[in-house]
């Protein structure tokens, strides 16, 4: 099959817009980009097609072997519009034969969440699809090689992706790295426990999204540092994020929105929309669907679940992408009525080993040496000390003294240090964020603890994990 970084069922598909084609980005009109061209592949692999960028006007091109690689089709003006302010031509890159694109990548330029409270840039990688007719000839692994060396030379230590088939992209050094559930709860059925208690301070209130984005920003920005997995949104893409045009509601009604606020202002809410389902013999059968619900504390999460899951004339109710340590699991009186279903969500690709592991924090002591394998980037491939700093002086035991948890150095190693474990990049994206863990990769033989009891395997592991969960709520 073809490969898309992202899910294509839930991202608009782009084409041109007249507006941007009178606005050419200069950027773009100097092609190829000599900042792209100047950094090849550290391994250099044969190119069946010349790679470039792509202007405004080749726009139409670009996305239509996107439309062939996942059967689409044409789409709306508002969609063009609302993907074409987050486009990123520079970013853009297409595989060409003579005069047909072949294959198309891109990448959004991202601030991303990672343990600790660190907030580091990365690489949203997405359009990436191959022309039917042009698979199995080197093309996307081409444009992915092409496109990770234009990362790194970009001064970007991390690459992250949704990915449309999960035996893609490990290939590539992405490792499955978040994880994210569903629910489906019942009527009658999202009672929460007695044991949860309101906050009397606490007011509901509902509102049209577009009127109340300043305080829904606030609320994401509040939680963006703490949580692993986000990234920080610009006006464009909280227009992603609450985008509802009628043609894709399918019978459902506008989207809504719940806030959860007190005199200080909004500490949480809720996007959704429900659907009439009612019978003929006016059984309630109506359908609500949680598009994004977000809280910064306990009492405003359960304010929100409360709210939803109790509304009249409802028979289901369902919330997809929901973090694996959603608090309703905790709160409801009978959690397996959420009937939660796994699906792997956020992929991580470490670019630059040293830069990405000193740049998160740790939730537990390590001073470990690793040899990591990266068929892609010779720099990466060797042996790391990977170090905890000390300091911590409160008595409380290390790392809890900071509720950042520990800062780290990463060096290469002294020529007669031994190596305590190996592990390929692919695992160590997996387990960068916090949310896949060590001990779980090498339970799998992906790890390899080369001083057998010595308990490298755990200490890595304790390290790396963290709360919370690591989460991205949106497919980019």
């Amino acid at each position: 099959m073809t490969q898309f970084a992202s899910s294509g069922a839930d991202r608009p598909h782009p084409h041109p817009d007249p507006r941007v084609e009178a606005r050419p980005d200069p950027r773009v009109e100097a092609r190829p980009d000599p900042r792209v061209e100047a950094r090849p592949d550290p391994r250099p692999a044969p190119r069946p097609y010349p790679i470039r960028p792509i202007s405004p006007d080749e726009f139409d091109a670009f996305n239509l072997v996107d439309e062939h690689a996942f059967h689409g089709g044409p789409i709306s003006d508002s969609d063009r519009e609302l993907t074409l302010e987050r486009f990123e031509f520079e970013r853009s890159l297409v595989a060409v034969d003579g005069s047909t694109f072949v294959g198309s990548a891109g990448a959004y330029s991202f601030q991303l969440s990672v343990p600790g409270q660190e907030i580091l840039p990365a690489a949203g990688v997405t359009y990436v699809s191959v022309l039917p007719t042009y698979r199995r000839r080197g093309v996307l692994s081409s444009m992915m090689r092409y496109q990770l060396a234009d990362i790194r030379g970009r001064g970007e230590s991390l690459a992250v992706l949704w990915a449309s088939e999960a035996a893609i992209y490990s290939r590539f050094g992405y490792g499955r790295a978040t994880w994210n559930l569903a629910f489906t709860v019942k009527r009658g059925e999202g009672a929460l426990a007695k044991t949860v208690h309101a906050d009397p301070g606490l007011s509901l209130r509902i509102a049209e999204p577009a009127a109340v984005l300043p305080e829904l920003a606030k609320v994401h920005d509040s939680v963006l540092p703490s949580r692993p997995g986000f990234f920080a949104r610009n006006e464009a893409w909280w227009r992603r994020a609450t985008y509802d045009p009628v043609d894709r509601r399918h019978g459902a009604s506008p989207l809504r929105c719940l806030l959860a606020e007190d005199d200080g202002g909004p500490r949480g809410y809720a996007l959704y929309a429900g659907e009439g389902r009612a019978e003929e013999i006016f059984i309630p059968g109506d359908l609500i669907t949680v598009r994004e619900l977000l809280a910064v504390d306990a009492q405003a999460s359960a304010v929100l679940w409360t709210d939803l899951l109790s509304r009249d004339l409802t028979s289901e109710f369902k919330a997809q992408r929901r973090p694996v340590d959603d608090p309703l699991l905790q709160q409801l009186a009978d959690p397996r009525r959420a009937r939660p279903q796994l699906a792997d969500a956020l992929w991580v690709r470490i670019v630059d080993v040293p830069a990405a592991l000193a740049g998160r924090r740790y939730s537990a002591p390590v001073d470990l040496v690793i040899e990591v394998r990266d068929d892609i980037f010779e720099p990466n491939a060797g042996r790391w000390r990977l170090s905890t700093q000390a300091g911590d002086s409160s008595g409380l035991g290390a790392g809890l003294a900071d509720p950042a948890g520990l800062a780290a150095s990463c060096v290469p190693a002294e020529s007669a240090d031994v190596a305590d474990l190996a592990l390929d990049v692919t695992q160590l994206g997996a387990a960068y964020l916090g949310g896949t863990r060590i001990g779980a990769l090498a339970e799998a033989g992906l790890v390899t603890e080369l001083r057998p009891g010595s308990g490298a395997v755990r200490q890595l592991s304790a390290a790396m994990a963290w709360d919370p969960a690591p989460w991205c709520p949106i497919v980019f």
